[in-house]
């Protein structure tokens, strides 16, 4: 089974995230919250295409697995 094939943890921070009630932020809170998962998404977009790097190095080097 591929890593992406794989269902999401219960509990995960996106999960949990997701749940969470918004009313009691305000404006300013709400929109430093934006600014802060945008530097997640980037950070994790960073991450998964150092990991496409080095997956299409390994597959360069071995030869791509069969499925």
């Amino acid at each position: 089974m591929d890593e992406e094939d794989r269902p999401r943890r219960k509990g995960d921070a996106a999960s949990l995230l997701s749940k969470e009630d918004l009313s009691p932020y305000s404006q300013d809170e709400l929109a430093e919250r934006v600014e802060l998962l945008k530097a997640e998404i980037a950070r994790v977009e960073a991450h998964g295409a150092k990991a496409a790097a080095h997956r299409a190095a390994a597959d360069a080097l071995f030869g791509k697995p069969a499925s």
